[in-house]
């Protein structure tokens, strides 16, 4: 049974989604603080953790980077704000994924599945395309002789392009294969991870490889 740790201050929030998890066959521990969370972590380690931003004391930005230290479990986020800003400040603190509250349950679900399913064991194989490569096993990427640290879904959205290079990728392919579900709804998603992949891609000022295709999607060319 996979084991999801909930944390939130506001415990109608914790409750519904403690009672959501359990039917749906997860073990679910809640924490309702910061601090209770991060020793949650350790105590039980979690296969995924929702975790909200806004909590009294450590909030959730600073959570996520001490558990990302230790470990490399995928960590979805709840906030009330949905700027891009705030979206990248919470991709930087190590969340592999990011969900604006109000929110439907089913999304929420269907999220879970996305990235408890990206955790299972892969065989190696290595995508390359110009100077970048991926390691699908180890997730080792590099440009050229620097390694490149990305989250989950950055991860997962740059194999994406690497498995289909100078092919234009639809919007709604793009959701489809690296988030699994319909997630037109929040309509910059997309950008604000292509914007944040492309900052890791190509600083000491590289090209870039990335290009946006307007109306249409994106490419991986040179």
């Amino acid at each position: 049974m996979q084991r999801i740790l909930v944390v939130d201050d506001d415990r109608e929030i914790l409750s519904l989604l403690k009672r959501g998890l359990s039917y749906e066959g997860y073990a679910v521990d809640t924490a309702v603080d910061g601090t209770e969370a991060l020793a949650k972590a350790r105590d039980k380690e979690p296969d995924l953790v929702i975790l909200d931003v806004m909590m009294p004391g450590i909030d959730g930005i600073e959570v996520s980077k001490r558990i990302r230290q230790a470990d490399d479990v995928p960590i979805l986020m709840l906030t009330a704000r949905g700027t891009i800003a705030d979206r990248v400040t919470g991709l930087n603190s190590g969340a592999d994924d990011y969900l604006v509250k109000p929110f439907a349950f089913d999304e929420l679900l269907a999220r879970v599945r996305a990235l408890l399913r990206r955790r299972q064991p892969r065989e190696k194989e290595v995508l390359r395309f110009a100077d970048l490569s991926l390691d699908t096993s180890s997730r080792e990427v590099k440009r050229g002789n620097d390694a490149i640290e990305l989250t989950a879904q950055e991860f997962y959205l740059l194999e994406l392009f690497l498995r289909h290079p100078r092919q234009v990728l639809k919007r709604s392919q793009i959701y489809d294969r690296v988030w699994g579900y319909d997630f037109e709804g929040e309509s910059n998603v997309i950008e604000v991870y292509i914007t944040y992949l492309r900052s890791k891609l190509e600083a000491t000022e590289k090209p870039r490889l990335i290009h946006t295709v307007r109306g249409v999607g994106y490419v991986l060319r040179e």
